[in-house]
């Protein structure tokens, strides 16, 4: 590929077990010949090896089981890459709401260890670090630009809006070459059972309350993983240093409409739909302005029916898979308890693994 600057490059992924980095792996090996990755995560509850089923069988891809908080972990020379893509993160909301330490500590403190091993080498060409679209907070009317002050609204918000202005500091303190991507919710296979649609989804498939927080009316635009992965590649390659670039699909559904689409393609009850009390401090609607990352020719290709049909049927096809997910930590059966036992009508729930 011609005046590429991923081809014949070595990178660093981090977090890239994780949902999202693991595609975006995925998405390297399958766009690029002469390329080299170090996929660095440290096997939390939302990362896997499953994930990188693909990755782990290339020779062009090297696994690291390590945590970007521990100081030790990425200063083997080994780590002087020529690109630094920064996925790792503690991301889930009402996670963040229950206990926002883990988020303050690898969100921020985390990010500030990964941002100085990538001053310190020689070999950098690039950095992109993923943010999220929460940093804005309520977008009730138009789009949020670049540009636009931040507002986060919870301590996960928080704890990313605190690494993006790490980051842009990295830049005008160190002139290091980063670019920042927020992202709008990503969903797609492999996505951890906590969030939204993959939470729904195996709830329909047990027969169980899909519970809807406060009015289910709550508005977010929806990028189908693989879409988000080459939208990434395509900053990678054409994006400013320096500069932000939000990714959207302006595929605009409330929870109430999600929640309706997926027990008509699981084939569930609409009776298992249930309002129940809201979260503190959650956002009604995010909506970004993509008028900069259209200008690098990307533009979505998987309409939200067809992501969420491909969806459905990973987590149909693959319930070892995210069952096994659900058990391999203790603390999943607490959060599902803590954050739901007193909202919903029915359990267990699914972080009590049926055997």
């Amino acid at each position: 590929m011609l005046d590429s600057r991923i081809e014949g490059k070595k990178i660093l992924v981090t977090g890239g077990a994780g949902f999202i980095g693991s595609h975006f792996v995925d998405y390297l090996l399958n766009t690029y010949e002469n390329i080299q990755i170090i996929t660095v995560d440290k096997l939390g509850y939302a990362g896997s090896l499953d994930h990188l089923e693909q990755a782990m069988d290339d020779e062009r891809h090297h696994f690291v089981h390590g945590n970007i908080l521990d100081p030790e972990t990425l200063q083997d020379e080994s780590f002087d890459v020529h690109w630094i893509v920064h996925f790792a993160a503690e991301t889930h909301v009402d996670r963040s709401i229950l206990s926002p330490e883990p988020f303050i500590l690898t969100d921020i403190i985390g990010t500030f260890r990964v941002l100085e091993r990538a001053r310190k080498m020689k070999t950098l060409k690039g950095f992109i670090h993923i943010s999220t679209d929460e940093v804005y907070g309520d977008i009730l009317e138009g789009y949020a630009h670049e540009e636009a002050p931040f507002n986060p609204s919870s301590p996960y918000s928080a704890s990313k809006a605190g690494a993006d202005h790490l980051a842009r500091s990295y830049v005008r303190t160190y002139g290091l070459p980063v670019i920042i991507v927020r992202p709008c919710n990503a969903y797609g296979p492999r996505q951890f059972p906590e969030k939204l649609i993959p939470f729904f989804i195996m709830r329909a498939f047990e027969g169980k309350s899909l519970p809807l927080y406060g009015s289910g009316e709550n508005v977010r635009d929806w990028i189908f993983v693989r879409d988000l992965a080459e939208a990434i590649g395509v900053i990678m390659e054409k994006g400013e240093f320096g500069q932000a670039y939000n990714i959207g699909a302006h595929d605009f559904h409330s929870n109430k409409e999600i929640a309706h689409l997926i027990v008509e393609l699981t084939g569930a009850s609409e009776n298992l739909i249930e309002f129940v009390a809201d979260r503190p401090g959650h956002d009604f609607r995010y909506a970004l302005d993509t008028t900069r990352l259209h200008q690098l020719g990307w533009h979505p290709k998987t309409a939200f029916r067809q992501g969420m049909t491909e969806t459905v049927q990973w987590y149909k096809e693959n319930e070892k898979i995210w069952r096994k997910q659900l058990s391999r930590h203790a603390d999943t059966a607490e959060y599902f308890k803590a954050n739901y036992q007193a909202r919903v009508t029915d359990t267990p729930l699914p972080g009590q693994v049926h055997e």
